[in-house]
């Protein structure tokens, strides 16, 4: 499935809930698929500067695909990398530099985040846009 396709299966999803409240629900009940990380990857390097709550983000180079592992700390922020991850991770440098984050307004989620979530948001992309750009690089 293409990043595009991903993000049009979770609008569909998002989609069968009627309020907001409940797609922020189904956001968190994503988080309880939310993987950690080991401590010795917890570190500056990995930390999402600008984040809401403490979360990381891991990124590595494998035969031209970037995989990321990410944690977070809150519900919101677990929920969020589970979606997130999805939609990036496994995904070849070119692919996820030629998408447009715009498009993930499409999923009808970004506008329920407050302006402080919003900016975690754009603080993650940031960091998954230049390990995308490193593994083009190598």
């Amino acid at each position: 499935m293409t990043m595009e396709e991903t993000v049009a299966q979770y609008k569909e999803d998002f989609e069968l809930f009627p309020t907001a409240n409940d797609k922020i629900e189904y956001i968190f009940d994503l988080g309880k698929k939310h993987s950690t990380l080991p401590d010795e990857e917890k570190n500056d390097a990995t930390f999402v500067q600008g984040c809401a709550s403490a979360a990381w983000l891991v990124g590595e180079c494998v035969e031209g695909k970037l995989l990321l592992r990410g944690e977070g700390t809150s519900e919101m922020a677990k929920g969020m990398l589970t979606l997130l991850l999805d939609i990036f991770g496994n995904r070849t440098a070119d692919e996820i530099l030629a998408f447009d984050p715009a498009k993930l307004h499409d999923m009808g989620i970004v506008e329920l985040l407050s302006p402080v979530r919003q900016q975690s948001l754009e603080a993650f992309l940031k960091m998954v846009y230049s390990y995308a750009q490193k593994c083009k690089e190598q």
